[in-house]
């Protein structure tokens, strides 16, 4: 039995994921927590996410548990969902703050010029609800989902990486943005795997099962 750690720094959809995660993978242990230990001796660490990064980041810090998540990207499986996919990078225009500059990066906000469908009409941020993701390329979090499938967004910034080698899969609302990135045990996305249905538990269980 694998123990999954459920980082709780006080921001998110910490009981969604969880219960998602028991649904797939019911043999393994799923701890909710805001404990630097528990996330040091778990097997597997996902950091999920909502809200505003200067709030994450503040908490995150005061909490005690930055070390301990930056750790996690380095050592083990680890899943960042929405904000825990953007406090990867580095400089965020929320707030002006700096992220945890695990993968190099900005966090950049959705240019208000470019919001147009494509009958001319203007695009509301938040982008919010389901929308195609384009896969870059097979990846074991990838399996079994088709490329294309949908899954669902809250979110008004997005992820702009440094490297396009990092780049897992991308989506068109307005502009085609970063939908998520994967670099050795790190797989992040800026979608709900959680409020995705079918697709969104496949890529949890297939989470749940990745041995990077």
């Amino acid at each position: 039995m694998a123990t999954v750690a459920v980082v709780d720094y006080g921001m998110g959809n910490l009981r969604s994921v969880a219960k998602a995660i028991e649904h797939v993978s019911p043999d393994d242990r799923v701890l909710v927590t805001s404990s630097a230990a528990d996330i040091g001796c778990a097997d597997r660490v996902v950091v999920p996410g909502q809200g505003a990064m200067p709030d994450c980041m503040r908490e995150l810090s005061e909490r005690g548990l930055v070390d301990a998540v930056v750790r996690a990207t380095q050592e083990k499986p680890f899943l960042g969902i929405c904000i825990g996919l953007q406090m990867l990078f580095g400089h965020a225009e929320e707030g002006d703050v700096m992220g945890l500059d695990v993968l190099a990066g900005r966090v950049p906000h959705f240019p208000r010029e470019a919001m147009l469908a494509s009958d001319g009409s203007r695009l509301k941020v938040p982008h919010m609800g389901w929308n195609e993701v384009l896969q870059a390329g097979a990846h074991p979090l990838w399996a079994g989902i088709n490329d294309g499938a949908r899954f669902y967004f809250v979110h008004s910034y997005y992820v702009e990486p440094a490297s396009p080698e990092v780049i897992a899969a991308s989506t068109n609302y307005g502009i085609p943005f970063t939908s998520a990135v994967a670099r050795d045990n790190i797989f992040a996305v800026q979608f709900h795997p959680e409020k995705s249905a079918k697709d969104g538990l496949s890529l949890l269980a297939n989470f749940m099962r990745w041995n990077p």
